[in-house]
């Protein structure tokens, strides 16, 4: 991975502060510029760089309360028991529902000079347009990754999602373990949108699943995919395209693909709940999360496609860590992609229906 290039508190440290050298005690107030010297920021997985929040506190002379959630039902159920954040970063569909319910307050531009970083294309979504409450993150896309000396690679460019119903690679498939993700899978396979509410399509995609467990006897998983398929446990997968990244780059013999069927584009994007104590801390945070030696740092450590274009550009060079990486080089703006919406009756009804696959 991309090692850490060290930045000059100088550098990182408001416009208003004293110049420093190196070595020089930073004496910064953030008291007497923000009004309080604590950020409390919450994050799903390993999904930040080794040293980024070591810096901000060492910049700003903060203290950075840095708590993980598992998946955005969980942080959601957290907000509504009256938890305290500055900044959260959750997905583009949980963003649209704290957005309808009131729980983020509007980010202050004014602060967020560093948003003209941001690549374009993946600004002013449906989930937030004009990005009034988030400031984009991280972004890609699910696709399928396979070991091309036991996987033909043909079928996968065939098939697409379909692979996962061919029997000659039955014990050879993981899938992933979500009912949102893998009916996502089904919907795509079959050809119909992945935010349907069309109950025979809904029945159709049950089915799919059905067979597909059947046809192949799949393995549940999560997060342990990826060090199983480095490994060569399995051969077959559907993953986020930056585990698929860090995947590719740890073993030659595995490969990436999207579906031109399309697949899911999603967003993840830092955010300041209505309740924030010290939103303007958490403002001038998400200004430091995009200066381009931070996002370098975050994106390489964490192998995401960065929402910093030029830090994008960088990585997927010929200098960079993922040069021919087509899992970090994320599709965006492809006709049959789509980014999931707010729909908690049909999200309800996946799960009851995913509980009856695996039971199978």
């Amino acid at each position: 991975m991309y090692k850490f290039i060290k930045v000059s508190l100088c550098v990182l440290l408001l416009a208003s502060t004293t110049a420093c050298s190196k070595g020089e005690k930073n004496d910064f107030d953030p008291m007497e510029t923000f009004g309080c010297d604590v950020l409390n920021v919450y994050n799903t997985g390993e999904y930040i760089g080794e040293n980024t929040l070591s810096l901000f506190e060492e910049t700003y002379n903060v203290k950075v309360n840095y708590s993980l959630f598992a998946s955005n039902e969980m942080m959601y159920t957290k907000l509504m028991d009256n938890s305290q954040y500055d900044v959260l970063v959750p997905s583009d569909y949980m963003i649209e529902r704290l957005i309808s319910e009131e729980f983020l307050q509007p980010i202050d531009k004014d602060v967020i000079t560093n948003m003209g970083a941001i690549t374009p294309s993946i600004m002013n979504k449906d989930y937030d347009p004009g990005n009034v409450y988030s400031v984009p993150y991280f972004y890609g896309n699910v696709g399928i990754i396979y070991n091309t000396n036991n996987i033909d690679a043909a079928d996968v460019e065939e098939l697409g999602f379909n692979v996962f119903l061919e029997e000659k690679y039955k014990g050879q498939a993981y899938m992933y373990d979500s009912e949102r993700d893998s009916f996502m899978v089904a919907f795509k396979a079959l050809g119909y949108s992945m935010n349907t509410e069309d109950e025979a399509e809904i029945q159709a995609a049950y089915e799919w699943l059905l067979q597909v467990d059947e046809n192949i006897e799949p393995a549940y998983v999560t997060d342990e995919v990826i060090d199983s398929i480095i490994n060569e446990e399995r051969d077959l997968a559907v993953v986020y395209s930056g585990d698929a990244a860090y995947m590719t780059s740890e073993n030659e013999n595995l490969a990436y693909y999207l579906p031109e069927g399309g697949t899911n584009l999603w967003f993840d994007a830092m955010v300041i709940p209505a309740n924030a104590g010290c939103p303007s801390l958490a403002n001038e945070f998400i200004n430091f999360m995009l200066s381009y030696d931070v996002a370098l740092d975050n994106s390489a450590y964490v192998g995401y496609t960065s929402s910093v274009e030029e830090v994008a550009q960088f990585l997927m060079s010929s200098e960079g860590d993922y040069f021919e990486n087509n899992a970090y080089d994320a599709r965006v703006d492809y006709e049959f992609d789509e980014v999931f919406v707010h729909n908690e009756v049909l999200k309800q009804k996946l799960a009851d229906l995913w509980i009856k696959v695996k039971s199978k």
